[in-house]
């Protein structure tokens, strides 16, 4: 479902990708780790074509990001670290008016099963996402997302800035859209989370792509410990 081959990104005399090599199949999830500055923002942006990439090439689903960056993203879904939305509209309007400008056209019900899904509770469906939580942001993105039928999901340090509880509904959502065959690529810096949700780690230094781990092999101290003398 996401494929990138020799995907290299340079500014000037400051490689920002390194010849980035990686093929993530449908209904897995991948944590890409690394410190500030490692590539893992580079690689989100080249692969929703917000860059263009110096040489190499992305896939989304076999279709080309270099080729076709408009067709790739019928189906993405991105959920930024802060999620963007409308603070004086509600859940539901949110989602609704986001729905619209993907070419889809949702009933009153079906919005709010939409919502349902993601967790969010009944009673702030319709109140303004100005007064929602950052957890209860993402649970709309989420259902952008979901409402888009995205099939691959990009998501930018989801769970930073949640508290426990946040942390961990979100970590049960993504796990569900994996099961639900989805592919999620995860720019974290949350081990811990890495681990617990993650099909398979991937470890970013200095553009390149250093490490790449089935999660089920490793505590979270022992990806800590490799994280630290990989880094």
């Amino acid at each position: 479902m996401l494929k990138t081959i020799d995907l290299h990104k340079k500014y000037g005399d400051f490689t920002a990708l390194q010849s980035l090599n990686l093929e993530i199949q449908e209904g897995e999830i991948f944590a890409l780790l690394g410190q500030n500055g490692a590539g893992k923002s580079t690689t989100i942006n080249l692969l929703l074509g917000l860059i263009k990439a110096t040489s190499g090439d992305a896939f989304i689903n076999s279709i080309s990001v270099k080729k076709d960056p408009q067709k790739i993203r019928k189906h993405l879904a991105y959920i930024p670290e802060t999620v963007l939305l409308y603070p004086n509209l509600t859940g539901i309007e949110n989602l609704d008016f986001f729905s619209k400008i993907a070419g889809f056209n949702y009933k009153s019900d079906e919005l709010s099963a939409l919502l349902y899904r993601t967790g969010l509770q009944e009673t702030a469906h319709n109140s303004p996402l100005g007064g929602y939580s950052k957890g209860m942001r993402q649970k709309v993105g989420i259902a952008i997302a979901l409402a888009k039928d995205a099939r691959v999901l990009l998501l930018d340090e989801p769970t930073s800035g949640l508290d426990p509880i946040a942390t961990a509904e979100f970590t049960e959502i993504v796990r569900q859209l994996g099961k639900e065959g989805r592919t999620i690529l995860m720019a974290t810096h949350d081990i811990f989370n890495a681990v617990s949700v993650s099909t398979n780690i991937g470890i970013m230094r200095q553009g390149e792509l250093v490490q790449h781990l089935p999660s089920k092999n490793f505590s979270a101290e022992e990806l800590q410990s490799l994280y630290l003398k990989t880094i």
